[in-house]
């Protein structure tokens, strides 16, 4: 989703009192409403797209609710703040003015209609997939209104812990970042003190309180977290849960088994820098110069919400680029399992610390062999040698080598289903909710 431009805003430090914690739910069925700072027909993102799956799994046995968001400057504001445009048991609200420093929700139609819908669907559990667009606030709005809703919310990024878009990146390198202290977060933003980074956890913290449970798809991010101040009692490590494949008719095949044929890497999702495009291009440069034209790159995917500088960049790369490289554009997300039947490897190249990337819980679900990076929850996800290969982040170089090597030998390339994880089920989150 594209995010509004990053600004340094003034910390309100005077916080309403929060109400009492809610008692464990036990029932078998609970009432749950899943709030995200979007939705899948608005935007493709991650976050978004693992929301929704949750809430089609959950209604097929619950009474469940989603409630997403959509900034549309066009029509901003026009009608009601909260509508059904999807159907009756989808919600959207149209945001307005809001704070990106520290996640607060400033818009003053928000409050009293989105109490008067947790007042009319009664939910066991608010599930939220996001604080943007709705603000940290909102778990006070679910506190006050329903005092024995369970409140859980799953962690997406660390966007609570860095400003830079959650990523915990430098602003003026792309270098990663290991950890997020003061002095650092105010390196990167040369306009905000550190005394206001001190005063923007503080407010986060504040409203985290009221969260009864917090999801986090990997361990990783999870000790992340816990490094940050949350309580490692309080996080439960879940995966997000995926839809099936789009076709039944779809069937995995252990791809192009047969020595000479070419490679087929897909590179599916956001293009961006993060994303690791760079590394791609840079790959596919160097195997032409070393005269191997046997591994061939597929790009499918959007780069229209970037940044222009990047935009022009991208396709200037894309012009010089060889034939051993196509671009196919954006997809339908229903697409993705065709699409990657077509490919041999699905590479994941990004250079920032990913937590639980969709595309590799698509690329398990196809039974593809993954090549990614080894850092954050890409290296947790993807078991170097059984469900693909991990090579060092952003080094093109060792990629390159080991796509030559994968190529050569394909006798060597594993086949994820002989040992891949078993997916997280609604059965799961069931458990979750139901517990103390």
């Amino acid at each position: 989703m594209a995010r509004s431009p990053l600004k340094k805003s003034t910390v309100v430090s005077a916080l309403p009192t929060s109400a009492a914690k809610p008692k464990p739910f036990k029932a078998a069925t609970p009432r749950v409403l899943i709030v995200s700072h979007s939705h899948p027909q608005v935007s493709n993102g991650g976050a978004e797209i693992a929301a929704f799956a949750l809430f089609k799994a959950l209604r097929v046995d619950h009474e469940a609710w989603f409630l997403g968001c959509q900034r549309d400057a066009k029509n901003h504001k026009a009608g009601a703040t909260i509508s059904q445009p999807f159907s009756d048991r989808e919600y959207i609200y149209s945001p307005g003015p809001f704070d990106w420093f520290k996640f607060a929700n400033q818009d003053p139609k928000f409050p009293a209609p989105f109490r008067e819908l947790l007042t009319e669907l009664k939910p066991d559990v608010v599930h939220f997939h996001h604080y943007l667009n709705v603000g940290v606030e909102a778990f006070l709005h679910v506190r006050e209104t329903l005092p024995n809703a369970r409140i859980v919310l799953t962690l997406h990024e660390y966007l609570a812990i860095c400003h830079h878009y959650g990523q915990m990146v430098t602003r003026d390198r792309h270098t990663l970042c290991h950890e997020a202290t003061l002095s650092r977060c105010a390196k990167c933003f040369t306009d905000i003190a550190p005394t206001d980074f001190f005063l923007r956890k503080r407010y986060i913290e504040r409203f985290f309180d009221l969260v009864d449970q917090f999801v986090a798809p990997s361990e990783f991010l999870a000790e992340r977290y816990v490094a940050w101040g949350l309580p490692r009692h309080k996080i439960a490590v879940l995966d997000n849960v995926m839809g099936l494949p789009a076709s039944s008719a779809t069937r995995p095949v252990k791809a192009a088994s047969l020595e000479g044929a070419p490679l087929r890497v897909g590179f599916f999702g956001q293009i961006s820098v993060l994303k690791g495009i760079n590394v791609l291009f840079e790959a596919a440069a160097m195997l032409v110069e070393r005269k191997n034209y046997n591994v061939a790159f597929e790009i499918y995917g959007d780069h229209s919400g970037q940044p222009p500088e990047f935009q022009k960049d991208f396709l200037e790369r894309l012009e010089r680029a060889c034939r051993n490289v196509t671009f196919h554009g954006p997809y339908e997300r229903d697409r993705v399992d065709v699409l990657m039947q077509g490919v041999d490897v699905v590479l994941v190249p990004s250079v920032w610390w990913e937590n639980s990337p969709v595309v590799i819980q698509e690329a398990l679900r196809n039974q593809k062999l993954i090549v990614c990076s080894d850092i954050g929850g890409m290296a947790e996800k993807v078991r170097d040698g059984i469900d693909g290969f991990h090579f060092p982040v952003g080094n093109s170089v060792s990629l390159t080598a080991l796509l030559k090597d994968l190529h050569a030998h394909p006798d060597k390339r594993p086949l994820p289903s002989e040992g891949a994880m078993a997916p997280v089920t609604v059965a799961d989150y069931q458990a979750l909710y139901a517990s103390p």
